[in-house]
């Protein structure tokens, strides 16, 4: 494993991350994730990924019982959560969004669930419509000068909404955003490389990319349908069965996976492999986190490391050309 740094920061963080977005309580208990982390660690993993809207919270009490029983030193890996969406099924207005009062108190929630004493990472989930940006931004300098929180960043969010929280922190003498978690993969890609690229060369910001393989479809498995044990098949997921293989922009998805296949077999190598490996060509991504709900899957993944340096010039063409 090799470390990168998440943008301006000193902190180092591992090429690949794991994270814990659909898989944990739903398909993945204490038991699976306690033998998952372990292969992380055994791996050269530091850096672990959650939110507090995952499964409602039952995501970060999963992985806080796993890394308790493996009792590693709390310093030598980090850790996340994510703030907007909430953690009850009916919240109530105070319980969501970016306000002072729901960015601390989950904050202490999530530090509760994960039996930790402070966040490595803390994410605002979504921008919020609701909540003055500079708000937030004090918020979670608060939370930093409060030792709570060491690096706080925002996910999915405009590079307009990234460079105006940045710009009111040192305008105020505040700690401004370290990092942004976006989706980056082969087949999302724009909002990474065109509209952040001002954000990254300004302001230094790192990334956390989710969703090496495209919530799976880079993998291959959904080209002959919606396999029973995936992600696309558990209730409440519809939509990403939808966006999978049943609508049109699905198909369209699915036809350029399919050209991916012949590369992958090329290189003697898997299409999910390809796809991980491929992430970490670009110098803006601090580290790739991966999903997995068995510990065979995830050190599949893991060996994508192997695969990038086969990435050469002319294979870069040829994916770029799909």
């Amino acid at each position: 494993m090799k470390y990168r740094s998440m943008g301006r920061t000193g902190l180092k963080l591992s090429e690949l991350s794991f994270g814990s977005w659909v898989t944990f309580n739903k398909q993945v208990d204490a038991g699976q994730a306690e033998r998952m982390f372990g292969a992380c660690f055994d791996a050269g993993i530091n850096f672990f990924d959650n939110a507090e809207g995952y499964e409602r919270g039952q995501s970060e009490i999963v992985m806080g019982q796993a890394l308790k029983a493996l009792g590693r030193s709390r310093d030598s890996y980090c850790v996340s959560s994510k703030v907007f969406f909430g953690s009850h099924e009916n919240p109530a207005p105070t319980q969501v969004g970016l306000s002072r009062k729901h960015v601390t108190e989950a904050c202490h929630q999530a530090m509760q669930r994960l039996q930790v004493d402070y966040l490595d990472l803390y994410f605002c989930h979504r921008a919020d419509p609701d909540t003055p940006i500079g708000e937030t931004v004090w918020a979670m300098h608060n939370l930093v000068t409060q030792g709570k929180v060491l690096y706080w960043g925002t996910s999915e969010w405009s590079a307009e909404q990234i460079a105006e929280a940045c710009d009111f922190a040192l305008e105020n003498h505040l700690t401004p955003p370290s990092m942004e978690q976006p989706q980056y993969n082969l087949l999302d890609r724009k909002r990474f490389e065109v509209e952040y690229a001002p954000i990254f060369k300004k302001y230094g910001i790192g990334t956390t990319t989710w969703s090496p393989l495209a919530s799976g479809a880079l993998t291959g498995k959904y080209l002959e349908g919606i396999p029973a044990d995936s992600r696309a098949a558990l209730p409440g997921y519809e939509w990403l069965r939808e966006r999978m293989v049943e609508s049109e922009r699905g198909e369209e998805r699915m036809a350029r996976v399919r050209k991916l296949l012949p590369i992958a077999e090329q290189l003697g190598t898997t299409p999910s492999k390809l796809a991980i490996a491929w992430c970490l060509l670009n110098p803006n991504v601090s580290t790739v986190i991966l999903g997995a709900s068995r510990v065979e899957q995830l050190e599949e993944n893991l060996a994508a490391l192997e695969v990038l340096p086969l990435l050469d010039d002319e294979v870069q063409k040829q994916l770029a050309a799909i």
